[in-house]
C-alpha cells in the first residue's frame, strides 16, 4: 500500500470523529483514493480568517459557478444528485479544494482536468454543530470543475419539509429552502461565505403536479425537469429553492405574485403598489439590475418576514393584511436589491451593511409611495424596538454595529441592532449632510460595489470621501461611536409623529378613566397606531383594563398577525387570562419567529412555562428548524428530545 492510501486512510479515520452518517459516506471513498500526500485533513483557526463561520479556502481556491442537478423526494425528505462547481485558482500552487457542508451524505466527488471527468479523492472533516464539516478534494493539475454527489439530510437545517396538511391547500406537501446565514451548505456543497459571489444553474425534478421555483431565471419544464439560470452572481445564501402545489399572477410585465391558489387573490392585492416601489427605489439609487421582481408568499412555517432572494423573495403569509398596511415588508426585501444582494456584507460581523442599509433604504422609499407620516410613525416604532433590543442584548458588545471578532453565531448578527441603529445611522448621516449629498453618495456606493461584497471599513472609506466635501458636518468621535459604540447613540435622530402624539394624548385619557374604549378615536387608526397604542400602555396596567379594550376592539382575535402579537404579548405580561386561548392557537399556526419567540419567553418568564411547553409540543413539528433551534433554547426542557 502506497504512502498515499495510507495517508487517506488515517484521514478517513480522523473525519469519523463527525457525525456517523458522514462518515460512513465518505469513509469508503476516501481510504480507496490515491492521494497526493500534499493533500492533508486541516486544523481550522476559524477565529484567525476573514470569515469564522466557513471553512472554505477561498483565498487559494474560488467557486464561480455552482450547476445543481436534484431529485425532490418527499417521502425521505431530500435531495438527491449532484453539484457541479467550476473553480478558478487563486493561489496556480493551490491543490485542495475546500467546501463548506451540513448533514450532507457524500457518495463520491469527481473533478474535471483538460476536459476529462475522474475520481478524486476527499475528506469530509469532523462535524461542528454549527458549521457543519469542510469537504476537502484533492485537486489534480489543471482540474477546473469538481463534480459533488450527494444527498441532504432529512433534518437540514436550510430545507423545511412540510406534510399537505401544513399548507393552505392541504392537498399537496411542500418544501423550501432558508439559506441565510450558512445554511445553503445544508442544501449543496459550497463556499458557504459572502466574501465571495458565484452564478448558478440548476435541473429540478420534482413529482407532479408540483412546481418548484427558485431565485433565478425559471424555463418552462422539459422532459420532467425544471431548469433554472442565475446569470448574476451572488453569495450561496442566495441561492434558494422552493416546491409545492402554486400558481402565479402578475401584477404587472415585472412584478407578480407565486402561492397556493387558495392566498393567490389575496396576496396580489395586498402587493399591488409593489411596482411603484421599484419606481421610487430606482430614482433614488439607480436602476433595478434583477430583471423580474417576483414574491412567493410561503406557508405559516416561515420563520422571517421576508428573505430577500433575488428574482423571488419569499414572504411570509402574516403579511397579507388586507389593507396594505404591512407592505413596508416589501419596501425592504425589494430594497435588499440594492443593499444586501447587489452589494454584500463581506462577513456576518457586518451585517449591518445589508440590514441597516436595507432598512434605510426601505424607510425612504414608504416616505416616497406612502407619505411622510408613515415613515414617521414606522421609525419611531423602531426605536422602540431598539431600545428593547439593546436592553435584552446578551452582550454589550452585540449592540455594537460592527460586532465583535468573537461573534459565537452568525445569527446573532440579525437583531434589531443591524436592522435599526443601521438604519439610523444612515438617517443621522442624511441629516448632517443633506439629501441633496448623501442621495447621490449612496447611489454611487451601489455603483462602485455592484455584484461585490464588503466591510464596514469599506464603506466607511467611502464615506471618508463624502466627509471630504463637508469637513465639519461630522466628527470622527461620532462615527466611531455609532460603528463601535454601545448601546444608543447619543446623536440617534429621533422621529416627530402628530398622529403619535395625538393618540398619546387620547391614551392618557383612558389610562386615567376619564374617557371609556369606545371615545378613543380609532376609527381611523392605522396599524402602526395601534401597535403604538398596545407597545406604550403602562407595563402595571391591570388585566381589568385590558379586558374593556379587548370587549370593545376584539384584539384577542385581531386577523392583523403584528396586532395580534403586540396585544398578545401586552395580555401575557398583565396576567390577562381570557387572551390565552387565543395566543395558543397562534403560536399553533404561526411560525414567524418575530412574534414566537418574545411570546414564548413571555409566557415562560410569567409563570406560564407549563402552557409554553403544551403549545410547543404540538406545534414544533410544524416550525422551522431555525425556529425550533431557538425556541429550544428559549424553553431548555426536553421537548426536543420527544
Amino acid at each position: 500500500m502506497t504512502r498515499a492510501a495510507l495517508l487517506m486512510i488515517a484521514l478517513a479515520a480522523l473525519a469519523a470523529c463527525g457525525r456517523k452518517d458522514k462518515a460512513a459516506e465518505a469513509s469508503p471513498a476516501a481510504a480507496a483514493a490515491e492521494a497526493p500526500a500534499a493533500v492533508q485533513l486541516r486544523s481550522f483557526n476559524l477565529a484567525a480568517q476573514k470569515d469564522q463561520f466557513s471553512y472554505a479556502n477561498v483565498d487559494e481556491v474560488r467557486t464561480t459557478h455552482v450547476d445543481l442537478n436534484l431529485s425532490v423526494d418527499f417521502a425521505t425528505k431530500t435531495l438527491d444528485g449532484t453539484a457541479t462547481l467550476d473553480i478558478e485558482r487563486v493561489k496556480p500552487e493551490a491543490d485542495t479544494l475546500i467546501l463548506d457542508t451540513d448533514d450532507l451524505a457524500v457518495r463520491s466527488v469527481e473533478a474535471r482536468a483538460g476536459g476529462a471527468w475522474a475520481p478524486a479523492p476527499f475528506v469530509l472533516g469532523a462535524d461542528d454543530p454549527s458549521l457543519g464539516a469542510p469537504l476537502q478534494i484533492a485537486l489534480p493539475a489543471g482540474a477546473d470543475a469538481v463534480r459533488v454527489f450527494y444527498r441532504t439530510d432529512p433534518g437540514a437545517q436550510g430545507l423545511q419539509w412540510l406534510d399537505k396538511e401544513q399548507t393552505a391547500g392541504k392537498r399537496h406537501p411542500f418544501m423550501y429552502s432558508q439559506n441565510q446565514a450558512i445554511h445553503a451548505r445544508s442544501m449543496a456543497p459550497l463556499q458557504d461565505t459572502p466574501q465571495i459571489r458565484i452564478t448558478y444553474t440548476a435541473g429540478i425534478k420534482a413529482p407532479e403536479p408540483l412546481v418548484a421555483v427558485m431565485s433565478a431565471i425559471r424555463h418552462e419544464p422539459e422532459s420532467g425537469i425544471q431548469s433554472f439560470r442565475m446569470d448574476q452572481p451572488i453569495p450561496s445564501y442566495l441561492i434558494a429553492l422552493a416546491v409545492g402545489y402554486i400558481a402565479f399572477k402578475a401584477i404587472d410585465d415585472q412584478v407578480g405574485v407565486w402561492t397556493e391558489p387558495e392566498m393567490l387573490e389575496a396576496a396580489v392585492a395586498e402587493f399591488s403598489e409593489t411596482p411603484q416601489m421599484i419606481v421610487a427605489n430606482s430614482a433614488l439609487y439607480g436602476p433595478y439590475r434583477w430583471e423580474r421582481y417576483d414574491m412567493l408568499v410561503l406557508p405559516p412555517s416561515f420563520p422571517f418576514g421576508g428573505m430577500e432572494n433575488p428574482r423571488l423573495t419569499f414572504l411570509t403569509p402574516t403579511a397579507i393584511a388586507g389593507d396594505k398596511s404591512l407592505t413596508s415588508l416589501i419596501a425592504h426585501e425589494l430594497a435588499h436589491s440594492w443593499s444586501g444582494n447587489l452589494v454584500t456584507n463581506a462577513t456576518w460581523r457586518d451585517s449591518w451593511l445589508n440590514e441597516g442599509v436595507t432598512s434605510y433604504v426601505e424607510n425612504r422609499v414608504v416616505e416616497a409611495v406612502y407619505g411622510p407620516e408613515r415613515d414617521a410613525m414606522e421609525r419611531a416604532l423602531d426605536v422602540e424596538t431598539l431600545k428593547t433590543t439593546i436592553a435584552d442584548a446578551d452582550r454589550p458588545e452585540l449592540t455594537q454595529l460592527k460586532l465583535p471578532a468573537d461573534l459565537k453565531d452568525p445569527d446573532e448578527g440579525f437583531s434589531q441592532v443591524a436592522y435599526v441603529k443601521g438604519a439610523f445611522f444612515l438617517k443621522f448621516l442624511e441629516e448632517r449632510f443633506g439629501r441633496d449629498a448623501f442621495d447621490p453618495f449612496l447611489k454611487s456606493y451601489f455603483d462602485k460595489y455592484a455584484f461585490k461584497s464588503v466591510t464596514t471599513e469599506d464603506f466607511l472609506g467611502e464615506l471618508n470621501a463624502l466627509r471630504s466635501t463637508q469637513p465639519d458636518a461630522v466628527l470622527d468621535s461620532e462615527i466611531d461611536e455609532w460603528i463601535n459604540g454601545r448601546g444608543m447613540p447619543s446623536t440617534l435622530p429621533l422621529p416627530q409623529s402628530d398622529a403619535f402624539e395625538r393618540l398619546a394624548a387620547a391614551q392618557a385619557k383612558w389610562v386615567a378613566g376619564t374617557i371609556q374604549p369606545a371615545a378613543l378615536p380609532s376609527a381611523q387608526w392605522t396599524t402602526q397606531e395601534w401597535l403604538r397604542f398596545i407597545n406604550t400602555l403602562p407595563d402595571d396596567i391591570p388585566a381589568q383594563r385590558l379586558g374593556e379594550l379587548d370587549a370593545a376592539f376584539a384584539l384577542s382575535t385581531a386577523g392583523n398577525a403584528e396586532i395580534a402579537a403586540a396585544w398578545y404579548l401586552k395580555a401575557v405580561r398583565a396576567g390577562y387570562e381570557p387572551a390565552l386561548p387565543e395566543i395558543e392557537k397562534f403560536l399553533a399556526r404561526v411560525g414567524r419567529g418575530k412574534f414566537i419567540y418574545r411570546l414564548y419567553e413571555a409566557l415562560d418568564e410569567t409563570g406560564r412555562g407549563d402552557i409554553a411547553r403544551a403549545v410547543y409540543a404540538q406545534a414544533r413539528p410544524t416550525y422551522h428548524p431555525i425556529a425550533q433551534k431557538r425556541i429550544d433554547a428559549i424553553l431548555k426542557d426536553e421537548t426536543a428530545a420527544n
